[in-house]
């Protein structure tokens, strides 16, 4: 379905169209690389989109994203929202996505980065669907800076 056949917002993304369901209720979106439907909440619209974005137009695979997994951060159980491994199977990039009514923060940056310790991953995106800012991480020196655009799926 497109945007407004679900009732979500209209995000800064190309249109897509999706498998919703309505049960219970609730609205339902089917998630492809969990396999099933979820909650069509505001996040999940943005997440589903950016996913369709990272797939048809920057090229990942989708056999190399993780949504919604379980990680270890300084002792701590955390979910991040989408990582997407190389082709050597190193975790390359990690997204984290707010609802679009949902401003980007320092605090939303600083979430990222601390699920990045445990993960090392070298780039981190962050979007609510109208906003999208990517980084690369720098080991060596410390630091980031932020990309112009998000990064066509590394190959290696």
């Amino acid at each position: 379905m497109r945007a407004k056949e679900t009732e979500m917002d209209k995000l800064n993304l190309p249109d897509y169209t999706f498998r919703t369901k309505t049960e219970d209720g609730k609205r339902w979106i089917f998630d492809g690389i969990r396999k099933k439907f979820v909650v069509l909440t505001p996040e999940e619209w943005v997440r589903q989109n950016f996913i369709q974005y990272l797939k048809n137009e920057k090229k990942y695979p989708e056999n190399r994203m993780a949504v919604e997994k379980q990680i270890m951060v300084n002792g701590k159980s955390r979910r991040f929202d989408l990582l997407i491994y190389s082709k050597s199977g190193q975790a390359q990039l990690i997204a984290e996505f707010k609802a679009p009514n949902v401003k980007i923060t320092q605090d939303t940056f600083d979430q990222v980065v601390r699920y990045n310790m445990a993960l090392r991953v070298e780039q981190v995106v962050v979007s609510n669907g109208l906003q999208h800012f990517a980084c690369e991480i720098d080991y060596v020196n410390n630091s980031y800076r932020f990309l112009r655009e998000i990064p066509e799926f590394n190959i290696v």
